[in-house]
């Protein structure tokens, strides 16, 4: 059911992308996104699966772009209407709108950096591509280090004690890298590249890193099975490992003198864009139980008749509606802001999923006994909604990292 648009700044532009993106997402993501749930990981990312079918459909509509300017071939758009498309995709599927999103982690970057070799490898190539076959994912999370890789401007970062496990060491005018990034690597077993956190200076902690855009077609790197998971079972997730990989110089893009600021920046952006995604799997569990209390009797009327119903039906759109009203902000704002403030970023992020989360408890409850069922889709939104809370930083350690950068000035 369509909701009130409470801005009214909203353009007609913004209106029909909305309309168009959410349609795209009921009629094909949705649908695909059931029917890969139910698939063992591997046959997942099969060649010629339901999964590259839709991943090529995106790219075709150039949802991939999102992030990329139009001076670049990318869509251009301004912070509003990216936030809308992250929102509707994951409306009809979270894990899809993640995939498509980590699809461009190597272009973004090289369009931020603006260096005509880093565009002509990562963005072009990118921008082009139709079938889904270019394809970056974030290279962050390691087997032993998950959230505590976010934790920047905090102590602990700085601590030569704990560093990143994947290492670049400089030979031969080259970066070697070595080590393993863990199974939550969003899109890992099947992209072709990855913008890569490393470290370079053991004696500095995890300020010490850097980032790499690297190939993952080379020798030297081979992967672990799709993970097999709870939830978002259509977004590819697995291990990378590095055994003497070469990244050439001109694409370690981020050295540990900025590689802290880079972290903040990445975290910022990112973190709102979970906002988003978790505003559309909200809205899309509101929107199931609303629909089946309309039609459901019991007690000798429909469920929206009963009091405790309508009750429980408010609190969902009310945190619905809080989600959609503090991700838009935070997104808009820190598109907007260089360096971005990131604890807004971390709260939406941190909101959004555990109203998510709520929303789709609340629906499961709604639904009865249908609701753990797999004969309707509301299990596996909670199911999905539950891993938000998880990825991109756990809630909680994202939760102190905003703590501390709100008391930075009192604890310095």
């Amino acid at each position: 059911m369509p909701y009130t648009e409470l801005n009214l700044e909203l353009t007609e532009e913004h209106e029909l992308l909305k309309e168009e993106v959410h349609k795209f997402a009921i009629e094909v993501l949705r649908p695909a996104s059931i029917e890969l749930d139910k698939l063992p990981p591997e046959d997942v990312v099969k060649k010629g699966s339901l999964y590259w079918d839709c991943m090529a459909k995106m790219y075709q509509n150039n949802y991939h772009t999102v992030l990329i300017s139009d001076e670049y071939g990318g869509l251009g758009l301004d912070p509003l209407s990216v936030h809308i498309i992250w929102e509707e995709l994951a409306y009809g599927s979270v894990g899809f709108a993640v995939a498509i999103g980590c699809s461009c982690f190597s272009a973004f970057y090289a369009t931020m950096l603006c260096e005509d070799h880093l565009i002509e490898r990562y963005v072009i190539p990118f921008v082009e591509c139709k079938d889904a076959s270019v394809m970056s994912c974030w290279g962050i999370t390691e087997p032993q280090h998950g959230s505590d890789n976010l934790m920047s401007g905090t102590a602990f970062f700085r601590d030569p004690r704990e560093t990143q496990q994947v290492k670049a060491v400089k030979k031969n005018g080259d970066w070697v890298i070595n080590g393993q990034k863990s199974a939550w690597i969003s899109n890992g077993p099947i992209a072709s590249d990855a913008a890569l956190f490393v470290n370079m200076d053991p004696s500095k902690g995890f300020s010490g890193g850097g980032i790499c855009l690297i190939d993952l077609n080379q020798r030297g790197v081979s992967r672990g099975k799709p993970l097999d998971k709870l939830g978002q079972r259509e977004l590819p997730q697995g291990e990378l490992f590095f055994d003497g990989a070469i990244c050439p110089d001109e694409f370690m893009i981020v050295d540990p003198e900025s590689y802290e600021a880079m972290t903040e920046l990445t975290l910022g952006h990112a973190n709102a864009t979970m906002g988003a995604y978790f505003t559309g799997l909200a809205q899309a569990a509101y929107d199931l139980a609303f629909q089946y209390c309309t039609e459901r009797i019991q007690g000798g009327k429909r469920l929206c008749e009963h009091q405790w119903v309508q009750k429980k039906l408010f609190d969902m759109f009310t945190k619905v509606e809080t989600a959609r009203s503090f991700s838009r902000s935070a997104m808009i704002f820190n598109m907007n802001t260089t360096p971005p403030i990131v604890q807004y970023s971390i709260a939406s992020k941190v909101y959004c999923t555990e109203a998510a989360f709520q929303v789709t408890s609340d629906a499961i409850q709604l639904f009865g006994g249908y609701g753990v069922s797999k004969d309707f889709p509301i299990e596996k939104l909670f199911r999905d909604a539950r891993a938000g809370m998880i990825e991109d930083g756990s809630n909680d350690s994202l939760s102190i990292t905003a703590g501390v950068m709100l008391l930075k000035e009192v604890l310095e």
